[in-house]
């Protein structure tokens, strides 16, 4: 995709709610992202089976258990301040010796994230 640069305000430990789907209401902490297929990976939620067939004829196959990727327009972060399900915005701060910082911000409680 030219020209589109994948922008995703959820970033590796934090606690999301399920919007949509089968596990829709469910909680769980973000344990990968999926930057470029704008996806990501929640601990406890869309879990999913693999079956994997032998290489060899004396090996059995094996079951793998795992938690599939949900799409980030799916799921909706939770302030860790008000426990709230909230939007995500970005606030840029001046620091002492005149550097740029951004930090993420809470849209119900205006909160630094």
């Amino acid at each position: 995709m030219k020209g589109k640069k994948n922008t995703i305000r959820i970033k590796v430990g934090d606690t999301v709610k399920v919007l949509r789907g089968k596990d829709n209401g469910k909680t769980g902490k973000v344990s990968q992202v999926l930057i470029e297929r704008d996806m990501v990976v929640v601990d406890g939620v869309n879990a999913m089976v693999k079956h994997l067939k032998s290489s060899r004829s004396d090996e059995k196959g094996q079951r793998i258990d795992f938690f599939g990727p949900l799409h980030v327009s799916k799921v909706m972060l939770i302030c860790p301040k008000c426990n709230k399900p909230t939007r995500v915005g970005h606030q840029e701060s001046v620091g002492e010796q005149g550097e740029k910082q951004k930090s993420r911000q809470c849209k119900k409680c205006n909160e630094s994230i």
